[in-house]
């Protein structure tokens, strides 16, 4: 398998700067993140505190990003990232689509404003998961809850559904998929994952549901799922000021380590943690 330099997780400000950064200094790397860059870009109406640009738009800026990775070829792939696992020297990332590897990590997922929900943290991986399509031969002919937070979630738990015996769907929010016929559609919001040592049951508002496993298709995971054993105080990834974590190897930059939530914060916060895989990187290389 190809082994990265470093991996980018996340397409806003703070990991598309990173990318240029990389690039410019010669480092293999690959950039992951959603099609339209970042939700908040998409919808703010006017910015007037990013320095050059007085009153530009979150779109005209977006259409800016999209320029400024083309003119240096760098590809954007819109894989959702599962799971992030140390390995010593290198860490292995997992996607919906397929496994990969690099020497560094730099997580700049901003925010999910979706909290975890009770017993999704305790029973990950004992019934718990957030990747549909990854998962879903683990549960041929047993009874699934999938919990979706985007329109391609219904896909996910049509795919699923073709496998399992019975799926239930939960949508956080609207979606205009149409979905199997082996899928029962539930409005009630979830409230917690049930069970002792593996998902019992999913319980809503106004009910209980009994069930294998179940999947939480969010537009983001939370960096304590997402990253064993990093370090987060108060929901944000700790670090310093090199913008790296207690995991050596792994980076943060962005809205994910913490307040104020500013764009020109995240970008100043990518190019630190590039600057800092790239020491990190050539002193690796001296050692050996």
């Amino acid at each position: 398998m190809n082994r990265y330099d470093c991996i980018i997780v996340g397409s806003g400000p703070a990991g598309l700067e990173a990318a240029v950064n990389l690039s410019i200094r010669g480092k293999s790397f690959l950039l992951f993140g959603n099609e339209n860059l970042s939700i908040k870009l998409e919808t703010a109406p006017r910015i007037d505190n990013y320095l050059g640009f007085p009153g530009i738009s979150g779109r005209e800026l977006q259409r800016r990003y999209r320029e400024h990775l083309a003119s240096m070829n760098i590809p954007l792939r819109t894989e959702q990232v599962n799971l992030v696992y140390p390995m010593g020297d290198y860490f292995s990332v997992a996607t919906n689509k397929n496994t990969y590897e690099a020497s560094t990590v730099i997580l700049a997922t901003g925010t999910s404003p979706a909290k975890l929900l009770p017993g999704e943290e305790r029973l990950l991986g004992r019934g718990v998961g957030y990747c549909a399509t990854c998962d879903a031969p683990l549960y041929r002919g047993k009874t699934v809850a999938v919990v979706g937070w985007s329109n391609e979630a219904a896909l996910e738990a049509n795919f699923v559904a073709e496998l399992a015996k019975k799926v239930y769907y939960l949508p956080v929010r609207k979606f205009s998929q149409t979905l199997r016929d082996n899928i029962q559609l539930i409005t009630s919001p979830p409230v917690e994952i049930l069970g002792e040592h593996q998902v019992e049951a999913m319980r809503t508002k106004t009910e209980t549901i009994p069930v294998d496993g179940v999947f939480l298709l969010r537009d983001s995971i939370a960096p304590s799922a997402l990253v064993p054993g990093i370090q987060v105080e108060n929901g944000y990834i700790v670090v310093d000021a090199d913008m790296q974590t207690n995991l050596p190897g792994c980076f943060a930059a962005g809205d994910c380590t913490g307040k104020p939530h500013q764009l020109m914060r995240a970008a100043g916060q990518g190019q630190t943690a590039a600057l800092a895989v790239t020491r990190y990187l050539d002193r690796k290389a001296s050692e050996q």
